[in-house]
């Protein structure tokens, strides 16, 4: 199934070896690049208002109780799952130990 299929060998195209061609090597000539320049920001500073402050401040809370309620139910759901599979674990162990008497 993962395994690729590949063309027959003979359906390849043959390709004709080509002559080597031999370049005389060309000197080459850098020429001085000038120094960057620090290009002036056309864009305004952020500037945050006090409202604005207040809804990113309390929008940030709400993010981060939200995600720590997440991870809690998702620990409460691991703790309850290990907790049942203590309780089978201990109920198979029990009817085990009863049928060899």
């Amino acid at each position: 199934m993962f395994k690729p299929k590949y063309p027959p060998m003979d359906t390849a195209p043959v390709s004709a070896a080509q002559p080597l061609t031999v370049h005389s090597p060309v000197p080459l000539q850098h020429a001085a690049a000038p120094a960057p320049t620090e290009a002036a920001s056309n864009r305004p500073a952020v500037q945050l208002a006090p409202g604005s402050t207040l809804t990113l401040v309390v929008g940030g809370s709400a993010v981060a109780l939200v995600v720590g309620a997440v991870l809690v139910s998702m620990l409460l759901a691991v703790a309850v799952t290990a907790a049942s599979v203590a309780v089978c674990a201990v109920t198979v162990r029990s009817i085990l130990k009863s049928d060899r008497r």
